[in-house]
């Protein structure tokens, strides 16, 4: 098939339509930056031919040469047969307006808490300026605690991790970002390496997938780190464990805000005497919450 497509197809417009029908035909799931098969196609061929991401009309009638049909064909074909997320064809991911290099090491960056990062978790925090010191938590490719030293300008970022493979990845992209001097990364089961350390906030976008929802995850979930995706039979397991010890971490009037996926009523009912707020993003309040330190059990 993709030979004939080599010899058939010509423009743009041909590898686009081809592209889309053959993600459907392929029962392909998005979730890693595109949720449909004409997004992602639209991506993968405007990258592959290193074009503009946002301007895809002026070329869509555009012939293509021989060697950009077989990297275009070569893309969508792995994209199908290993069922690989765009990301990890492409090393990069974006969240809003940042890109972010990732490969297998990492999760594809997705975070709620990027959305409330741009706004510098206004009005829970009134005065970014005044902000000294964060501390990310699971910080995986590195990109909230690249978000959170742009939001907070004079703040000291530590970045933590468990895996030395996604610390990695995280050193390349702050680098990328120069901010070496502002971001520290870690190697720690949550907490552990630190030592008398506080901060004004401490986020987090934890693994939280229960253990039901790894037995089925997608082809596409499949290819990244189980490490950072499976929390336990609940998955809470790793926000149990950040509420039970960040009342320590954190300065006197420190804030906690950390990602839970689906779990808010599972957790409220595991800390019915815990008053979370739970903050709004694009997708509801459902996902992200802020403790005040003494709100923390």
């Amino acid at each position: 098939m993709f030979e004939q497509a080599q010899n058939e197809l010509r423009t743009v417009r041909d590898l686009l339509r081809f592209a889309v029908s053959r993600f459907s035909e392929g029962g392909l799931f998005f979730g890693h930056g595109a949720d449909n098969a004409w997004d992602e196609a639209v991506y993968l061929l405007l990258h592959s031919l290193h074009l503009p991401l946002d301007r895809l009309e002026p070329f869509l009638d555009a012939g293509l040469t021989s060697d950009e049909r077989t990297a275009v064909l070569r893309i969508i074909e792995r994209r199908i047969s290993e069922r690989l997320p765009a990301a990890y064809l492409t090393n990069e991911a974006w969240l809003a307006e940042y890109r972010f290099y990732v490969d297998q090491r990492v999760i594809v960056p997705r975070s709620f808490i990027a959305e409330l990062l741009r706004e510098q978790l206004a009005p829970w925090i009134d005065d970014p300026e005044s902000v000294a010191s964060v501390l990310d938590l699971c910080t995986g490719s590195g990109c909230l605690a690249i978000f959170a030293a742009h939001a907070f300008p004079a703040a000291q970022v530590d970045a933590i991790d468990l895996s030395p493979d996604a610390l990695a990845v995280a050193a390349r992209n702050v680098s990328d970002y120069e901010l070496t001097a502002r971001i520290r990364l870690l190697e720690s089961n949550l907490f552990a390496a630190l030592d008398k350390e506080r901060y004004d906030l401490i986020i987090s976008n934890p693994p939280y997938v229960n253990a039901a929802s790894m037995r089925s995850l997608p082809a596409e979930y499949q290819r990244e780190p189980a490490l950072a995706l499976a929390s336990g039979e609940d998955g809470l397991d790793l926000t149990r464990a950040i509420l039970a010890a960040a009342r320590e971490r954190l300065t006197p009037n420190g804030l906690l805000v950390v990602e839970i996926g689906h779990h808010r009523d599972q957790l409220e009912a595991a800390f019915p005497d815990t008053g979370f707020t739970w903050l709004d993003t694009a997708a509801g309040d459902q996902y992200v919450f802020l403790l005040h330190r003494d709100q923390l059990p």
